[in-house]
């Protein structure tokens, strides 16, 4: 499990303080106590790893990698499919909820086909957005270091997807906003939404409503993708059957 693999650099970094710290001490009582730190470091190794050989550094992020490579791959190929955003519940960009009012203004005067069609509009674009995640998150990916590594175990189980957000957010948003915009287009979203507004904003004596359809499809789009990633992160964490390689079968697998 991952929180063995975090134990075996706990040990591993009592060893070195210890072995680099205290050899220069020469009191009985210090040396009493490098060999009581020594052999409680041991013991957490040898109970994690089963006196096996412990993870290296290097290989521990390289598992981490690889986990990040795998749950962004599948994620951006999940919600990039047809349907992907439309019919997951998680994920499905519903009608802007600072229009509501106009969501439930159109349903009352007959409007629900309408404002459903619009609703899958902004489905269709997230999901072609999509598409292009995966080689965004690979560069992040690609430039983690061990310090990153160390960093993302000493955290939960979203931590490494907590560390991809912080690497790729504003790259994304900006790469996303021209396909958003052209797919609403092309889905004949952006006139929906004009349609709807301008039948909503005929109606006696109602506040005019003009929001950004483009931000606000991406801002969607962006928090989906990383509840996806997550959700994959979690699955390479907890289930066997995930782990897909045997980097990470080793670093992720029980000892």
């Amino acid at each position: 499990m991952l929180r063995n693999s975090f134990k075996l650099i706990l040990a591993s970094a009592i060893f070195a303080i210890t072995a680099t710290g205290t050899f220069a001490q020469t009191t009985t009582k210090k040396k009493k106590k490098k060999s009581s730190i020594l052999t409680k470091a041991t013991e957490v190794v040898s109970s994690v790893t089963g006196g096996s050989v412990p993870l290296t550094e290097s290989e521990i992020a390289q598992g981490l990698k690889e986990a990040l490579n795998v749950g962004a791959k599948n994620a951006s190929s999940q919600l990039s499919a047809t349907d992907g955003f439309f019919k997951n519940s998680l994920v499905k960009i519903p009608f802007p909820s600072e229009a509501q009012i106009v969501k439930d203004k159109l349903v009352k005067l007959g409007f629900t086909k309408e404002v459903d069609e619009f609703e899958l509009t902004l489905n269709r674009a997230a999901e072609s957005a999509s598409k292009d995640a995966a080689n965004i998150f690979g560069n992040a990916i690609t430039s983690m270091t061990i310090t990153d590594a160390k960093n993302i175990l000493q955290g939960n189980d979203s931590s490494a997807t907590k560390f991809l957000h912080g690497k790729t957010n504003e790259q994304l948003k900006a790469a996303f906003r021209p396909i958003i915009e052209k797919a609403l287009a092309s889905t004949m979203a952006t006139s929906k939404w004009t349609q709807l507004t301008t039948l909503y904003n005929k109606v006696p004596f109602v506040k005019p409503v003009n929001t950004d359809l483009v931000g606000y499809t991406n801002d969607k789009a962006m928090v989906g993708l990383f509840k996806v990633v997550a959700q994959e992160e979690g699955k390479i964490r907890k289930d066997p059957a995930a782990r897909v390689s045997e980097i990470l079968k080793k670093v992720f697998g029980s000892k």
